[in-house]
């Protein structure tokens, strides 16, 4: 297949993934992923020469695409995650009139469990947030970021793009651009607008490229925090705090929502403040809850016996 070809389709696969399907740009980089790897399989003893037509490629290539990756030991939820994109890629070709017949309705997804993330304790969040070393040139920075991951249940791709004009401190709110860039706000609490209070103070004195004048959180170069350093801090603050649980800056996000409705907070507000589209996505902080209290009754439960 030719590289213009591929080029050409895959970036209209982007724009379709974009403007009708509401995608992040992180899943649409995924998809596209997915199907240049499908494409590349299906080139290499279908259409070395010649016009190439998307009609070649038939649910036996899929299938035997599909078996291919299995035979890598892929996990069950990516094994999904590509049928997914294959779909989606299908379905885009077909409503271009670019393909007589669909061949993905072949696929079958695999049946994925219940994901329950690992969370963390209120105590553990505290422990990891007071064990910042402020007197660092990044200290302040770094404790308004986990403050923030917490505080308003931030996805890690939220956070590097929140600009100083999405802050509404006074109001006790903050504007989050989420998947598909849809806005919400965001109440965030006092520890979170101390820290950013603190921090703001102090980048006034660093430096800051023109470009980046309105972005919160930079580097010490004076550019945008990239998601990768973000995880890197997240990792080395917990490890440093005594932290044997893998922790991410998802986990941040997953332990606010579970430490909410463990409190007693309405699943829709929950929904609300993650930016959940589906409430059924939201639910699964009930289920976390449920396992916990599940573990804390049958640790005093009158029929457990001790071992003699």
């Amino acid at each position: 297949m030719k590289k213009r070809a591929t080029s050409t389709i895959l970036d209209d696969f982007s724009v379709y993934l974009k403007l009708e399907r509401s995608l992040s740009e992180n899943t649409i980089k995924a998809y596209c992923s997915d199907v240049m790897n499908l494409l590349n399989y299906s080139s290499e003893d279908k259409w070395s020469s010649g016009l190439f037509s998307f009609d070649k490629i038939t649910d036996i290539t899929l299938l035997s695409f599909i078996a291919a990756l299995n035979s890598k030991n892929l996990s069950k939820r990516s094994q999904a995650r590509v049928i997914s994109s294959i779909k989606s890629f299908f379905t885009f070709l077909e409503l271009e009139g670019k393909i007589s017949s669909n061949p993905s309705e072949a696929l079958e997804t695999p049946k994925i469990g219940r994901y329950l993330p690992a969370v963390l304790s209120q105590s553990e969040v505290n422990k990891i947030l007071t064990s910042v070393d402020l007197s660092l040139p990044e200290g302040h920075r770094n404790r308004a970021m986990l403050e923030m991951l917490y505080s308003c249940g931030l996805r890690v791709s939220e956070l590097v793009n929140i600009k100083i004009s999405d802050l509404f401190l006074k109001e006790g709110f903050i504007r989050v651009s989420g998947k598909g860039e849809k806005e919400r706000l965001v109440p965030i609490g006092e520890p979170a607008i101390d820290a950013l209070k603190h921090y703001l103070t102090g980048r006034r004195c660093g430096v800051i490229k023109p470009k980046h004048d309105d972005t919160l959180f930079l580097n010490r170069r004076g550019g945008k925090l990239s998601r990768e350093m973000v995880f890197l801090i997240v990792k080395k603050t917990a490890v440093n705090a005594g932290i044997e649980k893998d922790v991410s800056p998802h986990t941040f996000r997953h332990s606010f929502a579970t430490h909410m409705v463990e409190n007693g907070a309405d699943l829709r507000v929950v929904q609300q403040m993650l930016g959940h589209e589906s409430i059924l996505t939201t639910e699964i902080y009930t289920h976390v809850n449920s396992q916990k209290w599940r573990e804390s009754v049958l640790k005093f439960h009158p029929t457990k016996r001790n071992k003699l």
